[in-house]
């Protein structure tokens, strides 16, 4: 095995995780030397930086970045650990730290969310956010759904998990597909009671529908198809979404679609609605980031607005409808949110998405999110307010935090 360099660090995760694509495509355009562990390391060095993640996880090792809130929670993956010590999570957190780092040698030193326009930051993170939110729900459909019968991500997860587990990871290969179907009604994506065409899969392989639930799949394949008719048109002519550089906001729509690159079946449907994205997902995940120019422009432009429109009727939405559920159940001394609350049957609201019923849990992160961006928001100027809502439908729903809650403007329509 080769010696690796002595500033390496280590991407701790899987490349079946979006947001480990992600922050992958992040080191690359920074060209921060990393590895991925556990798969490129030894069994000891595998050992010692689950051990790490573990300490972290449990508060005996101090956080580099980001600051955790009560309303975080530390995800299964990715880590990102330094040589000088540094512990982080989050992939769009790491982002920002990226860019407070300045330019490393041979690096591009281009901020990957500029800072000096409100109203362009603020649109990289509405895209950041939306895709790591609502896009998280779409490509696991697409995987464990519409790749049901084609995706080999349970072999993919063993072979990287071996020098961990070793002869264990073979139950990995078999636990792992079945865990992640049965997780997909948190992941909002809930079958038809008794629909037909699975039969031929094995039981623990067939999304599951679950009582009480409307089913989301429909749901699901109309926001995938938008999401991608969105970003068919501005791709097909430029190297990225704003322009002439790479930024945050590429990497996260890079991070969640490219999940979907090695899943046949959901690889040709992307294909096939968008030709020019599947291309240019192909080439970030060879790390080319041919047609950047650091000296490039990035601009607000009518090009983008389909997809500022499709975040507002599908990301702006769910963040409201989560906002008003977590402030019902918490004034109704709800302790429980979540993936466990889900699991328990707690703290679960009914909502609507492009015209069709959903139900889901409040999720606390979500809460974080959505507080955050509507800060931002509130604290833009009026010249640059007036540049987004130009681009932006008429009921975007940023200036208010919830589909019944009053903001400092006024109040929900």
């Amino acid at each position: 095995m080769l010696t690796p360099p002595a500033d390496s660090w280590v991407l701790w995760g899987s490349e079946l995780s979006p947001f480990a694509l992600k922050v992958e495509a992040l080191l690359r355009f920074a060209c921060v030397p990393y590895r991925w562990l556990p798969a490129a390391g030894s069994v000891a060095e595998a050992f010692r930086f689950e051990c790490r993640r573990r300490r972290l996880v449990a508060g005996r090792l101090q956080l580099t970045w980001p600051r955790m809130t009560a309303l975080d929670e530390f995800p299964l993956v990715p880590f990102l650990f330094g040589p000088a010590g540094e512990n982080l999570y989050d992939s769009s957190a790491i982002a920002l730290w990226l860019d407070g780092q300045g330019a490393r040698p041979g690096g591009r030193g281009v901020a990957l969310s500029p800072a000096t326009d409100p109203a362009l930051r603020l649109t990289i993170r509405l895209i950041d956010e939306a895709c790591d939110e609502v896009g998280l729900y779409l490509v696991h459909h697409n995987r464990w759904v519409v790749s049901a019968r084609d995706n080999d991500a349970g072999a993919r997860l063993a072979r990287e998990m071996r020098p961990l587990y070793g002869p264990l990871a073979a139950v990995v290969q078999r636990v792992f597909p079945a865990r992640q179907v049965r997780r997909l009604p948190y992941l909002f994506s809930v079958a038809a009671p008794g629909a037909g065409g699975n039969d031929d899969l094995p039981k623990r392989l067939r999304p599951p529908a679950r009582a009480g639930f409307p089913p989301t799949h429909e749901l699901l394949d109309a926001a995938c198809a938008e999401l991608l008719a969105a970003v068919e048109p501005v791709l097909s002519r430029r190297a990225f979404l704003l322009g002439e550089r790479f930024t945050l906001a590429d990497a996260s729509l890079y991070g969640q679609l490219g999940m979907n690159r090695t899943d046949p079946s959901a690889r040709a449907r992307i294909a096939a609605a968008a030709p020019a994205t599947q291309a240019w997902i192909d080439r970030l995940a060879r790390g080319d980031f041919s047609g950047h120019d650091p000296d490039g422009a990035l601009s607000l432009d009518p090009s983008i607005g389909p997809l500022l429109a499709w975040i507002c009727r599908t990301f702006v939405r769910l963040m409201q409808q989560n906002h008003d559920a977590w402030s019902r159940q918490r004034a109704a001394g709800e302790t429980r949110f979540n993936e466990a609350a889900f699991d328990a049957g707690r703290a679960l609201y009914d909502g609507t998405l492009l015209g069709r019923p959903f139900r889901s849990v409040a999720k606390t992160f979500q809460v974080r999110v959505w507080r955050d961006l509507r800060a931002e928001w509130e604290g833009l100027g009026v010249p640059d307010r007036a540049r987004l809502e130009a681009l932006l439908p008429p009921a975007h729903g940023l200036d208010h935090d919830g589909v019944g809650i009053t903001s400092r403007h006024g109040s929900a329509p």
